[in-house]
């Protein structure tokens, strides 16, 4: 009898606590940052050094903190956020489906689900679609039809593909993720690690031509931008050389369009830059507009007719309330022409930035609305990002000296300069 008790006082317990954190912050007032902080510490696993603001509202290209301070968001989520901060057309279109229907899971069909795949791949130009809901889902995804394509198509030994990746990509934190990895704070202890996983430099033709000239090579996968690693741009002509060494050794060539793509960079996916159609398009990130949790592999018939019934899935992937808002988000960025307002927003950010002062700034780079500076390593990047946050612009640095800069695509020009003013203020403040 006692060993049947003990779990319902325990959670008693539990809803009691629940109950006095809900009265904390709805009772006298709302949390204040710090509250919120410690919280979020006492409680939660310490694998984020966020910034220290607590967010509690969202509009367009600015957000509050819970004591009503005003910042331009600089970072959109890591690009998620592409269509701004809760785009009326898609809260609409998430209250309208959420009261119709959500989730059925794949064991059936729904009603939304063919209308989004027809919607998504014409957009696109590919045969199929496969609906997942975080981007390194999809790229875990593509990694498993790139071995499958091999063994049933190129006709690779079993268990003998091998996949590329280029030197400091990042696309999640999974096992075959950080298997992926080359940053020692991704992987390091956490192996051992998925096997036939080669790295290259990036931006380096010669490489991927040595890498994937063996003939166990099933993919060589490949950010059009790598995001994570700084916005490293990679040379003219670095796309389509890839392209075309692909081609002549029957190497699927995979494209991670997670941060990059819907309207980043520029164009509705940076690969279009180069003009070049990849084997693969992973998407996510922006998919959703940042409402909830949406990502997609994009590839032809002969690629995607390898996976058979049960061979892969995700009980979330491809829900109705997805679907429907992946069709307003890619909409919506359609609609309101956020491609070309990223280059030409793009285009005047980076011009503020590269009259920076050289002995703070040493780099700026990058297409469209992603944009990086690269701090003078005798400054302290993080204080940079402290002290841009106190004057009113989030933005965090990345592998240490790097500074991203990636607002919503809806900024205007009124916006750019006077977020280009907080960036020009705070960078003289270090000189």
């Amino acid at each position: 009898m006692l060993n049947r008790i003990l779990p319902v006082v325990s959670h008693s317990r539990g809803l009691a606590s629940a109950a006095a954190a809900q009265r904390q912050t709805n009772g006298s007032g709302a949390s204040t940052s710090e509250q919120c902080m410690e919280r979020e510490y006492k409680f939660g696993a310490h694998n984020y050094k966020p910034i220290p603001v607590v967010l509690a509202h969202g509009k367009g290209v600015k957000v509050w903190d819970v004591e009503g301070k005003c910042y331009y968001d600089f970072l959109s989520a890591y690009s998620a956020v592409n269509q701004g901060h809760c785009h009326p057309r898609l809260v609409e279109v998430m209250k309208q489906q959420s009261e119709v229907l959500t989730l059925t899971s794949r064991a059936f069909y729904n009603s939304v689900l063919g209308e989004y795949k027809e919607y998504i791949t014409s957009l696109f130009g590919y045969d199929k679609v496969l609906p997942m809901n975080t981007g390194v889902e999809a790229c875990e995804s593509a990694v498993k039809l790139a071995r499958r394509w091999a063994y049933d198509v190129k006709g690779v030994p079993e268990n003998q593909a091998k996949v590329v990746f280029a030197e400091n990509n990042f696309w999640g934190r999974s096992i075959a993720a950080i298997s992926a990895s080359t940053d020692p704070d991704s992987y390091g202890g956490f192996g051992p690690y998925v096997p036939n996983f080669e790295k290259i430099p990036y931006d380096d033709l010669a490489a991927v031509e040595k890498a994937i000239s063996d003939p166990h090579t099933a993919a060589f996968m490949v950010e059009p931008i790598q995001g994570e690693a700084g916005v490293v741009v990679p040379s003219p002509g670095y796309l389509r050389g890839v392209r075309e060494l692909c081609t002549k050794y029957n190497v699927l060539f995979i494209a991670d369009e997670v941060q990059t793509g819907i309207g980043r960079t520029g164009k509705l996916l940076c690969v279009y830059h180069e003009n070049v159609r990849p084997d693969m398009i992973c998407l996510g990130k922006a998919l959703s507009g940042g409402m909830y949790p949406v990502s997609a592999v994009l590839a032809d018939d002969e690629i995607m007719l390898t996976l058979k019934p049960g061979q892969h899935g995700s009980t979330y992937g491809g829900n109705s309330l997805a679907c429907k808002i992946a069709m307003e988000a890619l909409q919506v960025v359609l609609d309101e022409k956020l491609s070309e307002n990223s280059d030409n927003m793009g285009k005047l950010l980076m011009n503020y930035l590269k009259k920076l002062p050289q002995d703070i700034v040493t780099t700026v780079r990058g297409k469209g609305l992603l944009c990086a500076i690269v701090i003078n390593p005798k400054i302290d990047a993080w204080k940079v990002c402290l002290k841009l946050k106190e004057n009113g612009l989030l933005a965090k640095n990345t592998h240490g000296d790097v500074i991203r800069f990636a607002p919503p695509l809806v900024i205007n020009e009124k916006q750019v300069k006077e977020a280009a003013e907080i960036i020009g203020e705070t960078v003289q403040s270090f000189a």
